[in-house]
């Protein structure tokens, strides 16, 4: 069926595929229209629950016929009406806040010019940007001119790729992975992809505040010198997942160098601080890593997924991931993109992250910080915490659970305050930390006011009663 010029009727069909010869008025007709449902989905957040009540479930699988549109709307709506909501006031539970609008509309044009950042052919002008934005982390991060970094699809791609590429620098062996109790559990799952031996990944304790303990790592390397076991990399975290802590990075450092371990940073949660001068100081040390994973995603509001691994000399990449891809032409300059990392296809993720930091500016990013902060505090001054044990830390983080309770007292608190919570609005997560489950609340909800923190306050200290 050809677009019609004339939309004063309904429009019931749309072309599959629109028209390269004019602008097709069906689409942009059905696309404002899909913006509509959206646009209104996200304006009434606040009158429905983080997490739906009712799940909805949309027909499956196609039918003989295609849908028309006003299907194709309803389609969207039922999933819309199933999912989980991050713009509602009380969606505290983890790291995911409401995308920044300009981040929203990034992502449909990166769906619309389909590009593939594998090869520059196939995007040359978004992977030049990918390769600038990079640069301008490496930056503000303070790495070498010589450093470069590439996008990937969530912080556990990140962190496999930078431990795949330690390992290809050293060789073949029985290598080693260390890293803290409190480090993220994508370094499991990297271990095993990677098919190190049982205890290829050793997890080494931290202190009272959640940090790993350089002491405790100097020995480990020590142990594996002895033992002639080769370290295949040391892993600090900046923002633990439970705590929010901050590896002393500094000290790591300089024991990696040492012992020549490599020092890979999982900074996914807490990095973007470090690109303000205000909280730099707290990542002291991160500029002498040889990777860091970051993930705008987390706090800045980019729209998933937004990862970055950054490394200290972009050689690396292209020395542990490359193919020759002989099925593209060359590369005018630097190297393809598929060629610094594991994926191969890749969509256009750097024109949503590029477009939000845009659209924050230097002010606008440091507002998002600080404002983060600020909600954490807010709602730590007036918590009782005589009667509350607190697990935090640099971060706009904050877990807690009852004061010198069992943790056979934990789970059962946790489970109930969760549940009312969720029943007044509010949503936290319940992860277990040591032996014991607590809750976890994140304050990275821009639209989480004094009032809704007051109001968090109040019912857990009454939960305590």
């Amino acid at each position: 069926m050809h677009a019609s010029s004339d939309l004063r009727q309904p429009v019931t069909w749309l072309p599959p595929f629109a028209s390269p010869d004019s602008p097709d008025p069906v689409l942009r007709h059905f696309l404002h229209q899909a913006s509509d449902l959206l646009c209104e989905w996200i304006g009434t957040a606040a009158d429905r629950p983080p997490l739906p009540v009712v799940r909805p479930e949309p027909e499956l699988v196609p039918g003989d016929q295609g849908c028309d549109v006003p299907a194709l709307l309803n389609d969207l709506q039922i999933v819309m009406d199933g999912a989980y909501q991050p713009s509602h006031p009380g969606a505290l539970a983890h790291l995911d806040p409401p995308p920044l609008t300009a981040s929203i509309a990034a992502d449909l044009i990166c769906a619309g010019l389909n590009n593939n950042l594998l090869a520059e052919e196939l995007s040359p002008g978004l992977s030049s940007l990918e390769r600038q934005l990079c640069r301008w982390f490496c930056q503000r991060l303070g790495l070498p001119e010589n450093a470069g970094g590439v996008l990937a699809t969530g912080g556990t791609l990140s962190n496999l790729m930078a431990l795949v590429t330690a390992r290809s620098l050293q060789g073949p062996g029985d290598g080693v992975v260390l890293c803290s109790r409190d480090a993220h559990v994508s370094l499991q799952k990297a271990t095993r992809v990677m098919g190190l031996a049982g205890d290829g990944l050793q997890q080494l304790p931290v202190d009272s505040e959640g940090r790993l303990c350089s002491t405790a790592l100097e020995r480990a390397l020590q142990d594996l010198h002895r033992r002639g076991r080769p370290c295949l990399a040391v892993v600090a975290t900046a923002g633990t997942t439970i705590r929010g802590a901050i590896d002393p990075l500094a000290e790591i450092a300089t024991v990696c160098r040492r012992y020549e371990a490599w020092l890979h940073v999982d900074a996914a949660i807490g990095g973007v601080f470090a690109l303000s001068e205000d909280w730099s100081p707290l990542f002291h040390g991160l500029e002498q890593a040889d990777s860091i994973t970051l993930n705008p995603q987390k706090l800045l509001g980019i729209a998933k997924a937004s990862s970055l691994l950054l490394v200290r000399d972009v050689g690396h990449l292209h020395q542990s991931f490359s193919t020759g891809l002989p099925y593209m032409d060359g590369a005018s300059g630097e190297p393809h993109g598929g060629e610094l990392g594991l994926q191969g296809t890749r969509p256009a993720e750097v024109l949503k992250l590029w477009l939000g930091l845009r659209q924050l500016g230097e002010q606008g990013i440091a507002m998002v910080l600080r404002s983060a902060l600020e909600r954490r505090d807010h709602v730590r001054r007036r918590l009782d915490l005589d009667r509350l044990t607190l697990l935090d830390g640099s971060l706009h983080l904050l877990s807690l659970h009852p004061h010198a309770a069992d943790a056979d007292h934990c789970d059962s608190w946790s489970q109930t305050t969760r549940q009312w919570l969720l029943g007044q609005g509010f949503m936290l997560s319940r992860p277990r930390y040591g032996d014991r489950y607590c809750l976890k609340a994140v304050f990275g909800n821009p639209h989480t006011g004094p009032q809704h923190l007051d109001r968090l306050a109040e019912l857990i200290n009454d939960s305590l009663l």
